[in-house]
């Protein structure tokens, strides 16, 4: 079957794109997924104490070669990345495929990267049938560069359920089994992380994770406070590649397939180099030009995921206006808008998604640095238990 005229291009193909970020704010830009459609999501459980040990990159990976693996079996699907974890919508005919491959990177997380990355796939009808709503948009900042962003409970609650923290039925309705995992690697075609943290150009990388409140106005007065033009992490300042890349490893790991370790190495150490060259030394070789190239990453980079009630933000942040940003939003929180949790470092990290780096096809999944995502959802977790303390003992 061709991958691109199956029937994910009856439907998300044909979503109108949206363009801008603040468009991802409007509600009319969102589709009803279909009914017999299946959504998959992961998690790594653990991912905070993975992170403490060093191995942010890591964890970054395995979440994000999730969507790799079912994007290349089913081909152009609505997928977001969310640091330690990721969601994905996947064609009915690729049901059984889908399973495997989820059951596949499961087992590849824990052989390689000692992480127990938990999986579950389920019909949106059987979201339906639990009155829980799942809509989805088209991010498209560049054309055939689309990035999913998604309305309704219907996620959240699928998450919760996987990390036995909701719904028993739900959790084990979308079980993927052990019987489900044939022993083959995950085909990662065109997943790497080759380039350097993001170091801020500003002062501080912000990583940010919000639940409530009206997101299309938060998102604007966050950008207001923080004196810059957009809430973005990925610039053509602070894009650098160095060799050999220090995903070196992870990126052989994770391609071999069964064949030689060594082997595997000494391939991407080959391709990585060559890659180096041209990039440092701004070569334009076979349609590849460089400077395109980086204006591309700029251009496709994803700082943001917004999933239901959840939104989450890696920025770059003048370090005087953190503590304006702080307050804004401990302000919201005491009047009960929203809960959040907010991460500084001084840098972002980056995986990247190619399928084509001539033609313009590719993503990259932006986590702040020092587990980003994780620690700011952490955070957010222990205001929320905090504020329910408080309500009971009142």
């Amino acid at each position: 079957m061709d991958k691109n005229n199956n029937q994910a291009g009856h439907f998300y193909q044909n979503l109108p794109p949206i363009r801008t970020p603040s468009e991802v704010f409007d509600p009319t830009r969102y589709a009803q997924a279909p009914a017999d459609w299946l959504i998959a999501v992961s998690d790594i459980q653990g991912s905070t104490a993975a992170v403490q040990a060093g191995n942010h990159s890591d964890v970054n990976f395995a979440a994000a070669a999730m969507i790799a693996a079912l994007n290349n079996l089913c081909g152009d699907i609505p997928y977001q990345f969310g640091g330690d974890g990721a969601v994905a919508l996947v064609p009915p005919e690729f049901a059984d495929g889908a399973r495997r491959a989820l059951a596949q990177t499961r087992s590849l997380a824990a052989r390689e990267f000692k992480l127990n990355l938990r999986v579950g796939l389920v019909s949106v009808a059987a979201l339906s049938e639990r009155k829980l709503a799942v809509l989805v948009g088209r991010y498209e900042p560049s054309p055939g560069n689309a990035y999913a962003v998604f309305l309704g409970d219907g996620v959240d609650r699928l998450e919760r359920a996987i990390k036995d923290r909701g719904d028993d039925s739900l959790r084990d309705l979308a079980l993927i089994g052990a019987m489900d995992d044939e022993h083959e690697a995950p085909d990662l075609t065109g997943l790497s992380c080759r380039w350097t943290p993001l170091r801020s150009s500003h002062g501080k990388m912000v990583s940010l994770v919000v639940r409530g409140a009206d997101h299309g106005v938060l998102h604007a007065r966050l950008a207001e406070i923080a004196g810059v033009e957009a809430l973005n992490a990925a610039s053509l300042a602070n894009l650098d590649a160095r060799w050999p890349p220090k995903g070196l490893m992870r990126e052989a790991r994770a391609r071999r397939r069964g064949a030689s370790l060594l082997r595997m190495v000494l391939r991407v150490a080959c391709e990585t180099f060559l890659a180096f060259i041209v990039i440092r030394f701004r070569l334009n070789v076979a349609g590849f030009n460089t400077d395109k190239y980086k204006a591309e990453i700029v251009q496709n980079a994803v700082n943001f995921a917004r999933s239901g009630e959840n939104l989450c933000l890696v920025f770059d942040c003048p370090e005087d206006r953190i503590d304006a940003l702080r307050a804004y939003l401990d302000q919201r929180a005491d009047k009960g808008d929203l809960t959040y949790g907010l991460h500084i470092s001084d840098h972002a990290v980056m995986t990247c998604l190619v399928a084509s780096s001539e033609d313009n096809q590719h993503v990259h999944f932006i986590d702040g640095g020092d587990g980003g995502y994780t620690a700011a959802a952490t955070q957010l977790k222990a205001r929320s238990a905090n504020a329910l303390a408080a309500a009971i003992a009142l």
